[in-house]
């Protein structure tokens, strides 16, 4: 796919990151600080730490995918694409930085067990999904039919669905 057009950035389209961003922040300083298993239920910090590395890999993954197959020129960073990419974890999950976004948040609910976290988390989530419904519309802008086909392919944030449907992709293939 060759360079597509782009939109001018703005500071309005900062607004949403920079909410959530403060959310996390808050739940870090609550997890670091104050609450780590305020209600003692072990059980849910084991599933907070193994969402924790899932978030990891959804977070560090399309870093090196973009660089990789992204098409970016030199000396930009890795967000700078000129191609769309549907190929490694792209081709499980449109928007694998926010899905480690949403983890992160989960991870830290579970590994806090307090009200704050509770509700802090789940705002940046809800914001976190707006979100992605706007970066779909941006790509789609950029990309055009494209990108269209690739959503059809494969789910926004449902890493469990898109594995299921990359598996049953590489059956038909066969």
């Amino acid at each position: 796919m060759d360079k597509k057009r782009s939109k001018k950035v703005t500071w309005k389209d900062y607004i949403l990151s920079s909410i959530y961003t403060v959310l996390i922040i808050f739940q870090l300083i609550l997890f670091f600080f104050f609450y780590y298993n305020h209600l003692g239920l072990d059980l849910l910090v084991y599933i907070g730490w193994f969402i924790w590395i899932l978030t990891i890999i959804f977070g560090f993954l399309p870093m090196y995918t973009f660089r990789k197959k992204g098409g970016v020129e030199k000396g930009k960073t890795y967000i700078h694409t000129t191609k769309l990419v549907d190929t490694g974890i792209y081709s499980i999950v449109r928007h694998p930085q926010y899905l480690a976004g949403i983890l992160l948040n989960i991870a830290l609910i579970l590994l806090t067990q307090h009200w704050l976290s509770l509700i802090a988390g789940v705002i940046a989530v809800i914001i976190m999904y707006y979100d992605t419904l706007k970066a779909d519309s941006g790509l789609i802008w950029k990309f055009g039919e494209d990108y269209k086909k690739y959503m059809e392919l494969v789910p926004g944030l449902n890493f469990v669905l898109g594995i299921i449907k990359r598996i049953r992709r590489q059956y038909e293939n066969k």
